[in-house]
This record gives structure tokens, C-alpha cells and sequence, in this order.
């Protein structure tokens, strides 16, 4: 069994069991998450549930794990002959989290 989720405009595929890693900050460690934002949900039978655009009255149970930063992106903006050079830079946070359970 497995989901594909949409969090902080990205799609996830999740399992039971299994670890994702969340765009932003979702909660404390060991706090407890409710997705519900499902897109698709594939059960043991090989039987798919699809949304327009979400499935209705599906969710998924997580717990968080704990947070952390991506690696540094580093933005360079140039114009030539003008003598103008800016660097910039920022580092995401994502938020790791253990799949407990897909509901329907």
C-alpha cells in the first residue's frame, strides 16, 4: 500500500512505515501529523483510489523525526560591461517524517 501526497508544492510517495522528507517546518519532534492532502492511494490488491484533486476522506498519519537544512544554494546575478555582481544565497528547511499509517 502507498500515497502520493502534496506538501509545500511538492509530490511525495509514501509508505507505511517509511521516512519522507517535508518542505518546511511541520512541528516539534515526536509530534503527530495529519495529511490530508491525498492524491493518489494504491491498496494491497492492486486497486488505485484517484482524487479531482484530492481523495475524499483519505489521510495519512505521520510522526515528525526531526528538522534539518538542504545544502546551500548559491544565487549569482551578473551584467556585463556594467561592473554589477551580486551573490546571494539561502538554505531550506525540510522536516523529516515517519509514515505511520494510511487511512481511508
Amino acid at each position: 500500500m502507498y500515497a502520493i501526497i502534496q506538501t509545500g508544492g511538492h509530490q511525495v510517495k509514501v509508505t507505511p512505515g517509511g521516512l519522507a522528507t517535508l518542505y518546511g517546518t511541520a512541528g516539534e519532534p515526536g509530534a503527530e501529523l495529519t495529511l490530508d492532502q491525498v492524491l493518489v492511494v494504491e491498496k494491497d490488491g492492486g486497486e488505485f483510489l484517484a482524487g479531482a484533486p484530492f481523495v475524499a476522506n483519505a489521510r495519512v498519519i505521520a510522526v515528525v523525526d526531526g528538522e534539518a537544512r538542504g545544502p546551500k544554494i548559491r544565487v549569482f546575478k551578473k551584467k556585463r560591461r556594467k561592473g554589477m555582481r551580486r551573490t546571494k544565497g539561502h538554505r531550506a528547511f525540510f522536516t523529516t517524517v515517519r509514515i505511520k499509517d494510511i487511512l481511508l
